[in-house]
């Protein structure tokens, strides 16, 4: 069987399953137009076949996980174990530029409004059953990660499900009734990303009936005359060719998740200098924020015709508020994995790993949270305006302000010397 993959009309590849085992094939016209772009870079536009087990990583990494995919499987009669067969339903609106198994329709393209509030509010409480409504007739679309959510389009002011192939705009993300006010963290840690420096995804919140949601405008798509145009990225799961299991550095799924040297190799091979400094920057801001969940699949590159660059920052979130959240940071900083026990040393050493400057990453650190604590109150002022309301900002804003302090703090000093345990690899 083939599945061909396309970029708007243009073929770009076809996976092939018969005869047996899977490979990915460029399409020769592709690889000779001027708007090629690869894939993914681990599948590079000079080789032009590509095995199994680079695709199949890839491709998983544009499902859902946990408790979303089981619930998709379920609705689709699908084992979740059939990667292709989960795509073929799935795969006219992923993540980046492509779609599996036909074009963009080369009509104008088709919306269901969402007519009223009280109509949004039942699409969201039908999401834990029906992650990114499967089953509605023309509806093929997907995201990963293990939170609900929905693609959108913002269609003359009013949200929209996007049918037949049509491009999404936005990502709507619910409240979490196991997160009380994560909507308002989430865009409290986002706004002050902003302000602080960082490029970052615009982020704006609403309320319908009982439920608050995040809306977020997708950085994968742009709009060019009048007409929306998918943009290709992948995450860094992805990119270095691991599965959605190992997205944290220590895992237990038996392959090692990504760590900041090798997210930082990979953006020294394939990036500029500026990638570097941006990376480094969303480290420290999520170690200052207490962003515990900053995993590879939650950093992503945008990979064009000329060059692949560092996406803008995405799912920041502090977890310093929330006393059952684990509070061990989904990579390593020289050795340690516990915020508020990151000192100078560590800073360093992590720099020597990662190849850049020591004293230049500590300076970085104390420079970056000074403006951190400096630009906090106007992000609270800014979310507490959105539509969603200020609900626990206080709460977040003080535990931010805290971490902050500390991180900004303990780069300074040295530190004691702890010994190992099951929360943190001392140094």
């Amino acid at each position: 069987m083939t599945r061909p993959i396309f970029d708007d009309q243009d073929m770009v590849a076809a996976i092939e399953t018969d005869p047996a085992p899977l490979v990915l094939r460029y399409d020769a016209a592709w690889r000779e137009s001027a708007r090629a772009f690869p894939i993914s870079l681990t599948m590079p536009l000079a080789q032009v076949e590509h095995p199994a087990e680079v695709v199949i990583p890839w491709l998983m990494n544009l499902l859902p996980e946990g408790e979303p995919l089981r619930a998709m499987t379920r609705a689709m009669g699908v084992s979740r174990d059939d990667i292709l067969g989960l795509i073929d339903e799935t795969g006219r609106d992923l993540a980046g530029a492509l779609t599996v198994g036909r074009p963009q329709p080369d009509q104008a393209p088709a919306f269901t409004p969402i007519e009223t509030d009280a109509e949004l509010e039942r699409i969201i409480d039908s999401l834990p059953a029906k992650p990114f409504l499967v089953g509605d007739e023309g509806v093929s679309m997907s995201l990963a990660g293990a939170q609900d959510k929905l693609p959108l389009a913002l269609v003359d002011g009013r949200l929209a499900i996007p049918v037949g192939g049509a491009a999404s705009t936005h990502i709507l993300k619910p409240d979490n009734p196991k997160l009380l006010g994560s909507v308002q963290n989430e865009a409290l840690c986002m706004v002050l990303a902003r302000r602080c420096g960082l490029p970052t995804a615009a982020v704006t919140t609403g309320v319908s009936g009982a439920r608050s949601y995040l809306l977020v405008t997708r950085y994968d798509r742009e709009e060019r005359d009048g007409r929306t145009v998918r943009l290709h990225q992948e995450d860094f799961c992805q990119a270095l060719g691991k599965p959605p299991v190992a997205k944290y550095q220590h895992n237990s799924s038996g392959v090692v998740g990504p760590s900041l040297p090798q997210m930082f190799a990979l953006v020294r091979e394939h990036m500029t200098a500026r990638d570097i400094n941006r990376l480094l920057d969303a480290v420290i801001f999520n170690i200052a924020i207490g962003n515990v969940d900053s995993h590879a699949k939650n950093y992503s590159i945008l990979l064009t015709p000329q060059r692949a660059a560092l996406a803008p920052f995405y799912d920041l979130m502090s977890g310093l508020d929330w006393p059952h959240i684990t509070q061990n940071h989904a990579q390593d900083i020289g050795g340690q994995r516990r915020g508020r026990h990151i000192y100078g040393r560590h800073w360093r050493r992590m720099a020597e790993e990662t190849g850049v400057a020591g004293p230049a990453t500590v300076r970085r650190v104390g420079a970056l949270t000074e403006r951190l604590l400096a630009e906090l109150p106007a992000a609270v002022d800014e979310v507490a305006a959105m539509p969603g309301g200020g609900a626990r900002l206080d709460l977040f804003s003080k535990a931010i302000a805290e971490r902050a302090t500390e991180v900004r703090n303990h780069a300074a000093v040295e530190g004691r010397v702890q010994r190992p345990s099951n929360h943190s690899r001392a140094t």
